[in-house]
């Protein structure tokens, strides 16, 4: 068994629901990767330039890979997926983040774990405490202390979680 890690998918380009589930499969295809499960799908507007709505989903996996190549992993399933990186914030077919990397801090000029902003994103942590009571957030936070009003405004629930491959 390896260590557990939990990664934020997004998309707001294309089949957006088929986007989510292919980047799963890619994910769990992934030697060293071991799909857990998946939150709820969620529809959220989006941060940034004007664009269409995202779907969001975190999901959970148990992995032998190193932070970094679990990142790197993410970043493969990007590109199969042809993401373009071309307006910070802009549309995307999807987007893989590594949120949380077991009880693991890391601070490096690619990679900083827990994620730097996902405390302040309802897109990340609705679908993140479905899954994880009280994950670890930047800065030793705690999610139970983070105020949730006005969440069902931007995060609304869309579909069941996405399959486990």
């Amino acid at each position: 068994m390896g260590e557990r890690a939990f990664l934020g998918l997004g998309t707001n380009l294309g089949d957006r629901l088929a986007n989510l589930q292919l980047a799963v499969e890619l994910l769990a295809a992934t030697p060293g990767i071991r799909f857990v499960r998946s939150s709820r799908i969620y529809e959220t507007a989006p941060v940034g330039p004007p664009q269409p709505d995202f779907l969001n989903a975190v999901v959970e996996v148990d992995t032998d890979l190193e932070p970094h190549d679990l990142l790197a992993a993410g970043a493969a399933v990007e590109r199969e997926l042809h993401r373009v990186r071309d307006v910070h914030w802009g549309p995307r077919t999807i987007d893989v983040d590594l949120l949380v990397f077991d009880e693991r801090t890391i601070d490096t000029p690619d990679l900083v774990v827990p994620h730097p902003r996902m405390h302040e994103r309802a897109f990340v942590l609705a679908p993140l405490l479905e899954l994880e009571d009280d994950p670890p957030l930047p800065g030793g936070r705690h999610a139970r202390d983070l105020p949730t009003d006005g969440w069902s405004d931007d995060v609304r629930p869309f579909a069941p979680p996405l399959r486990v491959p």
